[in-house]
């Protein structure tokens, strides 16, 4: 088997560039880890290797594009992505067979670039989850053990990186969807501010939250892929129209002088495993030791987080999934007496559990005697936290703590589902604030020998600053180990 799918993105699109490796090398050798991993972790509900492996011919008869910075480099999507004439799901029955007639944005963007689509990763159904166990067709294994999640909602895409599968995979982040599932596989993920990638093209969950961005093995290959997706796109009303900066410009620093990172209090204390908190701790000890300088801080309102996200989420996803309702397209039930009937059956065999659970709870909130109680209280929380994290960013350049309380538990474990959304305690309130973050690996927990992520909170489109931190620090941490798959 070749051992290309060991290279990381930056050293892959060297070696195409060069012509040292054709296309076509690249993909057969992602396929070939596929085929190698797939029974044990499955990562991807399509398989696009035949198309793929065309388009390496024809790119390689070209030869390679140096306007072309992901030139033949084999890339996965979250399957909540667009992608014309190739099957999207988002992990649901309900859209089991359904067919875009058009690419989201980034995908566009991707392929403008040069990358090759190799797969659509698996996902929980709708984005709702964070284990990769609510997807309708099967559930995703962590390449570092098979038994324990990948984390969620982009576990496909996380556990397909860290397997070799492709060289990096785009994922979208609702409430650490990114985040999680790139700390419990060890591997980068970055959750870009909102509006810097546009959202056209993405199957809506919660609108005001949901946020695309690369999921990569390096941080250097996120600044990469980062740099091909972001910018404003004029089909995405949420797009923001800034300037994109140069993410490579400033990955060579090499230290931390004049950093000032912020430690929220809430982040470090009660309900943190102390395998997690001592990887993290490490790390941090290594920005200081590299210049940077530490502050406490005080995040008051993350108490409130969980239950501001969820009912401003699970309303988000009412509306956005009363479209799916067997009329215009999704499945359409075949045993229905009239309209209504059809509505119900149509919806109640397409969704699983707990997607039906959020529409539920979502139109409780909105309805006409509960939304002053919920709705509209949650959204003034929502201001309350974002005034939180811009006071925060008065005393510091950057916030760090977990990314999660634990490392990637046992499929099963998390059967409670107030369980399970407390595993987002960490991460939600950035997409509430509507803010850039990322994980980076940091090593491996000392009891469970599973990755920990450190997670970096920035300023409103300051991923460079971001990403130049992250960088330095992952030059100086121990190597991360690969997973033995």
């Amino acid at each position: 088997m070749s051992e290309l799918h060991t290279k990381t993105l930056a050293e892959l699109a060297g070696l195409l560039q060069g012509g040292e490796v054709k296309a076509v090398d690249a993909v057969r050798a992602c396929l070939e880890r596929i085929e190698a991993t797939e029974p044990k972790i499955k990562a991807l509900i399509t398989v696009m290797g035949e198309d793929a492996l065309k388009q390496a011919e024809t790119m390689d008869a070209g030869g390679p594009d140096p306007k072309k910075p992901l030139w033949g480099v084999p890339v996965v999507l979250k399957d909540l992505l667009t992608t014309k004439g190739v099957r999207t799901t988002c992990a649901s029955r309900i859209l089991d067979n359904f067919v875009p007639f058009f690419d989201a944005t980034a995908v566009t963007r991707l392929k403008e670039a040069g990358a090759i689509l190799i797969g659509k990763a698996n996902m929980d159904e709708f984005a709702m989850g964070s284990s990769t166990e609510n997807s309708a067709y099967f559930q995703t294994g962590n390449p570092w053990d098979p038994e324990r999640v990948p984390g969620g909602s982009s576990g496909g895409s996380g556990a397909s990186v860290a397997a070799g599968q492709c060289f990096a995979a785009l994922g979208t982040d609702t409430g650490g969807s990114i985040r999680l599932p790139a700390s419990f596989c060890g591997i980068v993920g970055l959750k870009p501010t909102y509006g810097r990638v546009s959202r056209f093209g993405l199957i809506a969950y919660g609108s005001s939250l949901d946020q695309m961005g690369p999921m990569t093995r390096t941080v250097e290959d996120a600044a990469r892929v980062l740099q091909v997706i972001a910018g404003h796109d004029p089909k995405d009303s949420t797009s923001v129209d800034e300037p994109v900066p140069d993410y490579l410009a400033g990955l060579g620093r090499e230290s931390l002088d004049g950093v000032t990172v912020g430690l929220p209090r809430e982040y470090w204390g009660e309900g943190l495993d102390p395998e997690v908190e001592a990887a993290c701790r490490a790390a941090v000890d290594k920005m200081v030791a590299l210049g940077a300088k530490t502050v406490p801080l005080e995040l008051s309102l993350t108490e409130y987080a969980i239950a501001t996200y969820y009912i401003i989420a699970m309303a988000e996803a009412s509306s956005n999934l009363s479209r799916f309702d067997g009329v215009r397209f999704g499945h359409r039930t075949a045993h229905a007496d009239e309209l209504i009937d059809m509505y119900t059956k149509s919806r109640t065999e397409g969704f699983g559990d707990e997607v039906q659970r959020r529409i539920i709870i979502g139109t409780y909130v909105l309805s006409s005697g509960y939304y002053d109680a919920y709705y509209n209280k949650a959204a003034k929380v929502r201001r309350l936290l974002r005034q939180d994290f811009d006071k925060a960013f008065t005393q510091c350049d950057l916030i760090a703590g977990p990314v999660c309380p634990t490392t990637a538990f046992k499929a099963g474990d998390k059967a409670d589902p107030l369980q399970m959304y407390l595993m987002d305690i960490f991460t939600i309130s950035l997409n509430l604030a509507g803010l850039p973050g990322m994980s980076l690996p940091v090593g491996l927990g000392a009891d469970s020998g599973m990755p920990v992520g450190l997670q970096l909170m920035g300023r409103p489109f300051e991923e460079a600053q971001m990403l130049s931190v992250a960088a330095c620090l992952e030059r100086n941490l121990a190597p991360m180990p690969r997973p033995k798959l």
